[in-house]
């Protein structure tokens, strides 16, 4: 049996997801607010985390709506 662990990359801080989005955080926890923003992870210590495959699903969601 092969055990596929998941890479630390699997998982982007708000601040990596803003930098390759080039967005501000500001804008993100806006669109949080709004409903607008990919789908979040909040861990034991409070801060978020967003899964690659939940980005390239919200991505993917943007560009049917554009």
């Amino acid at each position: 049996m092969t055990h596929n662990p998941r890479r630390p990359s699997d998982k982007l801080t708000v601040d990596e997801f803003c930098s390759e989005l080039r967005i501000s955080r500001s804008t993100f926890y806006e669109w949080r607010q709004k409903g607008r923003a990919p789908h979040c992870i909040r861990i034991p210590n409070g801060a978020l985390r967003i899964r690659r495959s939940d980005i390239e699903n919200w991505l993917t969601d943007c560009e049917s709506r554009a």
